[in-house]
This record gives C-alpha cells, sequence and structure tokens, in this order.
C-alpha cells in the first residue's frame, strides 16, 4: 500500500503541488515569524550583554513609573565620589545610558536639516567616559571618542544611510539644535543595525549638560582583583542613598531586556497568529481537495478493495498520503519562512517600526514546531476524506464511472452546524462581556470562539449555496450567455464542494472585514473624542506625535504677535497608590479658551494652586476620591507630595488629551524633573506657516490645524491596518490556491461532459468563460459569507468597548472593494484551469472514464 500511496503522489505531481502549496505558505509564515522574532532577540541580547559584560555592579535609580518621560531618579555625582571609596571597589564610573528611550532623547539631523527617525524610533543620547573603556557596551569603527564639549560619536547605521564621515560638523536638536564635531562612529558588538534608532554618544559632562540632567543614568563599577560580584554589592548597599538601587551586571542587563522581550513576544505572538489562520484556511482547501480526489478515485480504492485491501488499509493509504504530503510542504514551508523573515523584516521598515539586526537565527523549536504544526494541520484535514474512503464498497469497481459526492447535506449535518455557530457565539459573548474572566481563558475563548464560528459557518455554507448562487450569479447568467448559465448551474449542482471551496475564502475576507469595521470604529471614536475636547485653531506636536516637546515652543509660539493663547500641556508619569498615571500640568489662566472640560464638579480653574488637583472621574471613582480629598503623588525621581482634589472632570476614555491628574504649571515644573510638554494648544488668526516660522528652531516641532491634528493622531492606526491586511493577504492568497485547485480538479472530474458540450457546439472560448464565471461565483459566495461574519465579529468587539466611546460604523468603500477583491481573486484562480478545459480534446475526452 505504501508504494501504492507515493506511485499515486508522484503520478498526480500537479495536484500534490497545488495542495501542498497551501501548506508550504502557512508554514512559512509560522517559520519566519520564530526567524525573524529569534533574530531581533538575538540582537537585542548583544546589545544588553555587551552594555555591562565587563560591569560587576549597576547603581541606577529606582523605577517608579513605566515609559516616563524624563527617566527614573538619577544617580547624583556625590553617589560616584562616594563609591570609588568603598571597600573592593577597583574602578567606577557615572554614565548616561537609557535604553527606554524616551529620557534621553538626542535627535541627529540630515544634512538638509530634517530630524532623522522622526517618526517614532529612539533617538538615545549617551555620555559614555572615554577614560574607563571596559564600561563601554560599544565599539569604535572608526576614530575615536569624544572628549570635549563639541565633540559626538554617531550609529554605523546612520552614519553610513545618511553620508556622514569622521570630521563632519553634526546637528542634534535637544531643546534647541547644538552643533557638534564628529570625531568617531561606533556600533553595539556585532549586531549590525539597531533598527530605525540613532545614537548619540557624548562624554558624561557634555551629555549632562545638553541633556539637562544633574545626575547620571547609571554608576558602573568594578571589582578589584578577587573580590566577587556579590561581595562588591554587599559592600555598596549601606553607603548607598534610598532612591537607587545596585544589581550585578547580568541582572540589570535583564532588567533593561524585560521591556523588549515582551515588545518581542507580542510580535511573535501575532505573526504566529496570523500564520496559524493561514495553516486553518490551508486546512479547508487540504479538506476539500482530498474529499474531491477521494470521490474522484471510487474506482481505484474499490479495485484495491476487491484485491484484497481491508478498510484499514484503505483508511492507512490515505492519511498516508496526507502525512507525506504534510512533511513534504512543512519542509519547503520551513525553508520558505526564512526568505519570508527578510520580507517582514522589510515591511516592518517601510512602517517606520525597523528593528535591531543581527545574523540570522534558525533555532532547533522553529523546525519543531513549524513541521509539526504543518503536518498535524495536514494529516487532521485528510482524516475525514480517509474515513469516507473505507466506506467505498468494492462492488463499486464494477460500476460505470466513478461515484462522485453529490454534497448535499442531511438534517443530521445542519442541526450540528447550528450548534457549533450556537457554541462559537456563547464562547465569544463569554470572552466579549463576562467580566473578571482571567486573561488567558479570555483569549482561548475569543480564539477557540471565532474559529468554531468559521468551522460552523463552513458546515452551514452548502444549505447556503443556491441561494446565494443565484444571487451572485445572476450577472454571469443574464450577460454571460450559455457560458453564464452553464457555470451558475456547475456552482449548485455540487454545493457540498462549492461551499468547501467558498469558506476558505471566507476564513480571509471575514478577519479583513472584522479589522477594516473596527479600525474605522476606532477612528471614528478617536476622532469624536479629540473633537469634543478640542477647542483651538492649531496644535503644536512633535514629529511623530507623541514624543515631548521643549518648553520653549510653547514660549515662541506665544510671543509671536496674532497669537491670542499658546497654552502647554506638560505631561509626565506618575504614581498614586502603586498606580501609574498620567499627570498634566497647565496654565488656569489660558487652558479653558482651548480646552474644553466636561465638569462632573464644578472647579473654578483661577483658584487652582499648588496643593491642588483636577482628577479624572475614572481615577476619583478607582481611588475613592472626591472634591476636598487629599492623596499622595509620586514622581519618576521618587519624590511625594500631597495633593487636593479641587475638582473633578470626565475626560473621554478614549484618547484623552488631559491626564488623570490635572496640576498647574507651576506646580508640576516644581516637582517633576526635566519638564516637557506634549502639545501646545494654539488660538491665533496666524496662519499655520506664520506659526511654523516660530518653532524653526526646533526640528522636532510642528504646527498643524485642528483637523490635521485629528487626522494625524489617526494615522497609525491606519498604519497599523494596513500591515494587517498585509498580513492576512496571505490567507487570501492560500484560498486562492484552493480555488484553482478545486476548479482544476472539477474539469478533471468533468472532462467526458467537457468533451460532449465542445462536440455538440461549445467554443473554447464558451469553455474558459464558463469556468471563468464558475470561479468568480464561487469567489463572490466567499465573500457574501465572509462580510457578514466579520461585521458581526467587529460589532461583538465594538459593543463589548462601547463604555470606551466605541460605536460602530459600516465602511461601505472597503466592503465594496472586498467584494471587488474576491471576484478578481476568482478570476486569477480561473485562468489555469480555464485554459486546461479549453484545451481538451474532443475525441480523447468522450473516452475518458
Amino acid at each position: 500500500m505504501k508504494r501504492v500511496v507515493l506511485k499515486g503522489i508522484l503520478g498526480r505531481k500537479f495536484r500534490t503541488i497545488l495542495t501542498a502549496f497551501a501548506i508550504v505558505l502557512g508554514v512559512a509564515m509560522v517559520s519566519g515569524s520564530y526567524v525573524l522574532t529569534d533574530t531581533i532577540s538575538k540582537a537585542f541580547n548583544v546589545i544588553f550583554a555587551s552594555s555591562y559584560s565587563q560591569t560587576d555592579a549597576v547603581i541606577s535609580g529606582k523605577k517608579v513609573v513605566q515609559y516616563s518621560q524624563s527617566g527614573n531618579a538619577l544617580v547624583s555625582p556625590d553617589v560616584l565620589s562616594l563609591v570609588r571609596n568603598v571597600d573592593g571597589v577597583g574602578a567606577a564610573s557615572g554614565e548616561i545610558i537609557d535604553y527606554t528611550g524616551n529620557s534621553d532623547q538626542a535627535k541627529i539631523l540630515d544634512k538638509q536639516g530634517n530630524v532623522i527617525t522622526g517618526n517614532g524610533n529612539p533617538t538615545f543620547g549617551f555620555g559614555i567616559d572615554p577614560d574607563q573603556p571596559r564600561f563601554n557596551p560599544l565599539k569604535l569603527t572608526v576614530g575615536r571618542w569624544a572628549d570635549g564639549k563639541d565633540e559626538v560619536v554617531i550609529d554605523a547605521a546612520t552614519a553610513d544611510k545618511y553620508g556622514f564621515h569622521v570630521g563632519d560638523r553634526v546637528n542634534i536638536a535637544v531643546g534647541g539644535i547644538h552643533r557638534f564635531r564628529l570625531v568617531g562612529i561606533a556600533k553595539f558588538g556585532d549586531v549590525a543595525s539597531v533598527g530605525g534608532a540613532t545614537i548619540s554618544i557624548f562624554d558624561p559632562t557634555t551629555a549632562r549638560a545638553v541633556l539637562n540632567k544633574d545626575g547620571f543614568d547609571i554608576v558602573s563599577v568594578s571589582a578589584k582583583p578577587g573580590v566577587s560580584a556579590a561581595e562588591l554589592i554587599a559592600n555598596l548597599k549601606p553607603v548607598l542613598p534610598s532612591t537607587v538601587q545596585v544589581q550585578t551586571g547580568n541582572e540589570q542587563a535583564k532588567s533593561d531586556e524585560q521591556g523588549v522581550a515582551t515588545f518581542i513576544k507580542l510580535i511573535r505572538y501575532v505573526l504566529l497568529g496570523f500564520g496559524g489562520v493561514a495553516l486553518f484556511v490551508g486546512g479547508f482547501v487540504i479538506f476539500n481537495t482530498l474529499s474531491i480526489t477521494v470521490a474522484q478515485r471510487t474506482r481505484e480504492l474499490a479495485t484495491l478493495r476487491t484485491l484484497g485491501a481491508s478498510r484499514r488499509q484503505v483508511l492507512r493509504s490515505v492519511v498516508l498520503e496526507s502525512l507525506v504530503l504534510g512533511v513534504g510542504a512543512s519542509v519547503v514551508g520551513l525553508a520558505c519562512g526564512i526568505g519570508l523573515a527578510q520580507g517582514l523584516s522589510a515591511l516592518f521598515k517601510a512602517l517606520n517600526l525597523a528593528l535591531p539586526e543581527a545574523s540570522m537565527v534558525i533555532a532547533p523549536r522553529t523546525v519543531i514546531v513549524s513541521i509539526g504544526m504543518g503536518t498535524l494541520v495536514t494529516v487532521a484535514a485528510g482524516l475525514f476524506p480517509a474515513i469516507r474512503a473505507t466506506r467505498i464498497a468494492p462492488v463499486a469497481a464494477v460500476r460505470e464511472g466513478g461515484a462522485g459526492s453529490t454534497g448535499q447535506t442531511s438534517r443530521r449535518s445542519i442541526i450540528a452546524a447550528l450548534a457549533v455557530v450556537g457554541a462559537s457565539v456563547a464562547s465569544l459573548g463569554f470572552g466579549l462581556y463576562v467580566s473578571g474572566v482571567p486573561t488567558p481563558l479570555r483569549i482561548l475563548s475569543l480564539v477557540g470562539g471565532a474559529l468554531a464560528l468559521f468551522v460552523g459557518t463552513a458546515m452551514v455554507a452548502p444549505r447556503l449555496v443556491k441561494p446565494l448562487a443565484s444571487v451572485v450569479g445572476r450577472p454571469a447568467a443574464a450577460f454571460g450567455g450559455v457560458a453564464g448559465r452553464l457555470a451558475r448551474g456547475n456552482a449548485i449542482r455540487n454545493p457540498g464542494r462549492t461551499a468547501a471551496t467558498a469558506a476558505a475564502l471566507m476564513i480571509g475576507l471575514a478577519l479583513v472585514t472584522f479589522v477594516s469595521v473596527l479600525a474605522t470604529a476606532l477612528r471614528g471614536s478617536d476622532a469624536k473624542a479629540i473633537t469634543r475636547q478640542l477647542n483651538a485653531d492649531y496644535v503644536a506636536v512633535t514629529q511623530n506625535g507623541w514624543a515631548s516637546l521643549p518648553t520653549g515652543v510653547g514660549k515662541g509660539i506665544a510671543a509671536t504677535p496674532g497669537v491670542q493663547v499658546a497654552s502647554s500641556v506638560r505631561g509626565e508619569q506618575a504614581s498614586v497608590n502603586g498606580s501609574d498615571i498620567l499627570v498634566s500640568g497647565v496654565d488656569p489662566a489660558t487652558i479653558a479658551n482651548v480646552y474644553r472640560f466636561d465638569w462632573k464638579e464644578q472647579a473654578s480653574l483661577a483658584r487652582l494652586d499648588g496643593t491642588g488637583a483636577i482628577v479624572s472621574k475614572t481615577m476619583a471613582s478607582d481611588k475613592h476620591l472626591r472634591v476636598g480629598s487629599s492623596f499622595v503623588l509620586t514622581t519618576p525621581a521618587g519624590t511625594k507630595f500631597d495633593l487636593r482634589v479641587h475638582g473633578i472632570y470626565a475626560p473621554p476614555r478614549f484618547d484623552p488629551l488631559l491626564g488623570q491628574v490635572v496640576l498647574t504649571t507651576e506646580t508640576f515644573d516644581r516637582h517633576f524633573q526635566r519638564p516637557s510638554d506634549s502639545l501646545v494648544l494654539v488660538r491665533s488668526t496666524r496662519s499655520e506657516t506664520e506659526l511654523a516660522a516660530a518653532v524653526t528652531k526646533y526640528p522636532d516641532a510642528r504646527v498643524l490645524t485642528r483637523s490635521a491634528f485629528i487626522t494625524d493622531r489617526t494615522k497609525d492606526m491606519q498604519n497599523l491596518l494596513n500591515m494587517l491586511y498585509v498580513l492576512l493577504a496571505l490567507s487570501v492568497v492560500v484560498s486562492l490556491f484552493g480555488m484553482v485547485n478545486t476548479l482544476v480538479l472539477s474539469v478533471f472530474e468533468r472532462t467526458r461532459e467537457i468533451g460532449m458540450m465542445r462536440a455538440i457546439g461549445l467554443t473554447r472560448r464558451q469553455t474558459r468563460r464558463m469556468v471563468r464565471h464558475e470561479s468568480v461565483i464561487t469567489a463572490l459566495i466567499g465573500a457574501a459569507l465572509g462580510i457578514p461574519v466579520g461585521i458581526g465579529l467587529a460589532a461583538g468587539v465594538v459593543g463589548a468597548l462601547a463604555k470606551y466611546g466605541l460605536s460602530l460604523s459600516i465602511p461601505i468603500g472597503p466592503l465594496v472593494t472586498f467584494g471587488i477583491v474576491a471576484a478578481v481573486a476568482g478570476i486569477i484562480a480561473a485562468v489555469m484551469p480555464a485554459r486546461r478545459a479549453a484545451r481538451l480534446d474532443v475525441l480523447t475526452a468522450l473516452q475518458y472514464e
């Protein structure tokens, strides 16, 4: 039987290749996801490991909040002097190194004066002591280290891309523009690129002056010979202030890497999710293909039964065929995934999400999981056709023709399908609407419910094929003549096969529709939320829209003739009772002119003083606060101070422009280190160009009109949507090959029928048109199933998020586009099968069995 199976596979090479391609694409996505994220992870490991490879102890400020603009508590220069006198200390160096990318921003300008990586990538500013090379995380590729107030070293990737050479003058924006002489170029170990990030390396004194820091981010310490890291740390702890902490170099590296590791895991899971979708769609393709081939091989399998093959042997033969197909396709998919990893990396670069690069990593786990998943999906998809093959009776070998599957669905099948759909809706409802559910269980419920919904819809689909085909096939019948009418009849003739083919496309279109509808709801809700808050003519922000602005931007705009109001909004993270919150600093005299407060307990902004704060309704509820209540606010530097609730307002829960706590600018500046603005709200009769001229000394700042600001605020959502479309396109491509496969097999099955139609006058052109129309009808059935399912899923999610201000909005244009894409996919899928059908020799076809 093994030889029979292998000869059968080799004898149907074209059919085998088309079937295998569905699994190849899915496995390529899985293996590519692992290769890409493992390679990125390796690059970060090199960066962090090299940072502390020769460091025995690292002293740093304690982290109070996440994602602070100003950074953690700084290590005082006095601490550095103290540490150098501790027993066991061989050397110590104060450094400016903050891998969060928020507090040490030094934006390099290209030779045209534009900010490099102004679209969101980190712009690191480091301060490294040239006299302590053992603590330096980078290595020079050319030149020397900076050792003066007008000298700088930059990373190799930036130098190569923008044509900088040692000796050039480099402008760097930190607040205003500072001019330096490039004395060296460096990189992290063997890491070829740090993604889209830029690095400016100064000596510590210059870095502190430029970045406005009165201390160091870290103090690196090495032990004397014979002193262990543990002994060194034990000697250091008693002399250190409570605002700092000390760890070994390895511990500090792991601490720095935590946030990055979480981000990499997120990327990995998202990409694996899309790979899983492609494999899931591929499972439908394989199920459909093997079901058709089993039906077409009725006489072959019955003959084997006549010659003595048992049911078990027939079952094994079909399962073995699936196994061989799955293993072979998975191996090819694994290899293709390596190339796909490069493509995904290029995609991230195109979306301004470039990540560090190192030599490619192909881990054993990647090989095992990729081949295992591909093989498992293939065998599982082939199991039902294999069981069906065992039911073929030996007498079928002497019957005329093959016993093709009718594709009819029984009442029992419909009941089972409806039960699956009901269970999927219940699972989705549980995951979306039940509160207090643990996150893993919620994710399992949502994913399981969505998969079950697709399966249930595919099971119901055969009953829907006839009415759907009569509707979507009407244009073909009306304008396609005899070929169009025959095509509609062919689609209806075997509803099970048509439904299974359409189901593969249905899944991809359902997911694309879901993403589009949800993104439309998010963008629309975001625009409404901003419009509800904003009462300004213009808004000043950074190039990427979220980084901090120098406080001089607001002052410069305010000094411009014709500006009535320029109200700066400070922004920083802080902590209240262990919870991270956003704190805003505003000018009480001007903020109400450009921002609409939705008061729940009215406050007089004119009476807001240094001890008062306006808090959001959500925070007041969570922390049990009311007007007159007191609470303690902790800054990123660890400073604590008391505040009294002066008023309560209700900003939109979706994209608020002000934080949960609003202070006066004076209070904010007094307690937060290195204050900066998140945006500047402007009322002015001046033009956008005239206002932009007021901030030319700040190249990272820009002034937008109110409508442009709203559009800009939601553009990242569109970028994300575009990336999701690209990734979901893989499942559509898989379903496309499934349609090609089904049409090719259908042409084989109907060889004699096509020959008879040709004999009675059907032309080659009409034959091609018939196959084309059938393919388009099948694709449109997939769209008619997938688009409503996608809308339903999005409606469920929007309903669950209604408390955050989301409302459902159907994007008619994109949905019509998806329908057109489905029709085009049908046309493309039919090209080869249509030509094959038209080229059939009439006499040979009439003799075909």
